[in-house]
């Protein structure tokens, strides 16, 4: 019996309005800029204002992606996020209001580290091969921090990935099969009483290349011929370094072989937005993977593509994806372009600035924020309540 098609119908990119050049951090911060632009391989890095928190980024991603007519259809607005605003209500219940979806869906969050919307997606998935006339809203958003003049401070970064999961979707079907692994470690973390995350970042990298590695080795125990069949491989990328580095790892592993070679012409192509916004966690893979369709031409329908997902703590998956006739048609690289030039550039004294800016709340209020742009902004606290606005 073949299987249903269902995967991404559409997908939205939504960043920040500013950014910090990182050559121009790099030199005020007494490091050599190659160590972060070639080394790591990031050349801007993405910053919100307090206006533009992962409520905000996630809803202004998905109301660039909907209909009204999609609203009608989707059941699910899942969020996979690990920078939760309440420690009960989810991001999705916000964005399900601001954009006035569906009352009769249900909305929720998911987290586990940077794999979060893998296992949103997953779900929306499973969801549609059961009803195949609904859809379902997935979104993974994001702000990386991990303080001012600190190792982890180069891969920070914030933005939003939107996915509208159909049946016979017009960019990627998603396959029903997929590889996973998962290993209770503390690579990284955060505490509920800690503002920053805590990162083993040397172990966290070898960790991630070990998943890479033990992940592929299942996908050759259980269909020995897949791995050859996929045509490009995209990963979470925290710095656009790291999936060469798994790719090395698994070379290393295993010996050289063509397919590795194969992956490695494609990557450059994966990364080019990464580099220009930074570390989104949830979203890395999937900005990994609008960048990889919007810049690569060599592609071609049908071909099939590996998404290798990763979460500290530590769960990856590998999921397998086929590209769709007209896919190039619904991926537009112009229109991303243009969503990154719109931004302005900080200076680092800005820069710091934004990032040190503290939400003040007394008996419940709070000060009123200003939208950074057109669009969903934080508008503050009333009540112990956040507030959403929309900037026309």
């Amino acid at each position: 019996m073949k299987e249903l098609e269902v995967g991404i119908d559409k997908i939205g990119l939504y960043v920040p309005k500013y950014y910090i050049d990182m050559k121009e951090l790099a030199t005020y911060r007494g490091v050599d800029p190659n160590k972060w632009t070639i080394g790591i391989g990031q050349e801007q890095m993405a910053v919100p204002t307090l206006a533009s928190d992962v409520v905000a980024l996630a809803a202004n991603a998905a109301n660039q992606i909907i209909t009204e007519e999609d609203k009608g259809l989707i059941d699910q607005v899942i969020v996979g996020t690990e920078s939760g605003v309440d420690h009960s209500k989810s991001i999705a219940t916000f964005v399900h209001g601001l954009l006035e979806m569906n009352p009769f869906a249900k909305a929720f969050e998911i987290k586990q580290a940077c794999y979060g919307a893998t296992a949103a997606l997953q779900l929306a998935c499973d969801y549609v091969r059961l009803r195949p006339e609904r859809k379902v809203l997935v979104i993974a958003t994001d702000i990386s921090r991990y303080g001012l003049d600190t190792s982890g401070e180069p891969t920070q970064g914030a933005g939003a990935i939107a996915m509208l999961v159909s049946a016979k979707p017009k960019i990627l079907t998603i396959r029903q099969e997929s590889f996973m692994h998962t290993n209770h470690q503390f690579d990284f973390w955060r505490p509920n009483d800690s503002e920053y995350a805590m990162v083993d970042g040397h172990f966290s990298t070898k960790l991630y290349q070990d998943e890479f590695v033990k992940v592929l080795e299942h996908v050759e125990a259980m269909n020995p011929s897949l791995l050859e069949r996929i045509e490009a491989m995209t990963f979470h990328l925290p710095f656009t370094k790291m999936g060469l580095k798994a790719l090395n790892a698994y070379e290393e592993a295993k010996g050289s072989h063509p397919i590795i070679d194969k992956w490695r012409s494609h990557y450059d192509a994966s990364r080019v937005l990464n580099r220009r916004v930074g570390n989104i966690y949830t979203g890395s893979l999937f900005l990994s993977l609008i960048s990889l369709l919007a810049k690569d031409d060599t592609l071609s329908a049908g071909e099939t593509i590996g998404l290798f997902s990763y979460g500290s703590g530590a769960v990856s998956e590998l999921l397998i994806g086929q590209l769709q006739p007209d896919y190039r048609q619904y991926v537009n690289s112009e229109e991303i372009e243009q969503h990154l030039d719109r931004r302005d550039a900080l200076t680092v004294e800005q820069y710091e600035t934004i990032f040190l800016e503290k939400q003040l709340v007394n008996d419940g209020q709070s000060a009123p924020l200003t939208a950074d742009e057109v669009g969903f902004y934080f508008a503050g606290i009333t009540d112990y309540k956040r507030q959403y606005h929309y900037q026309a």
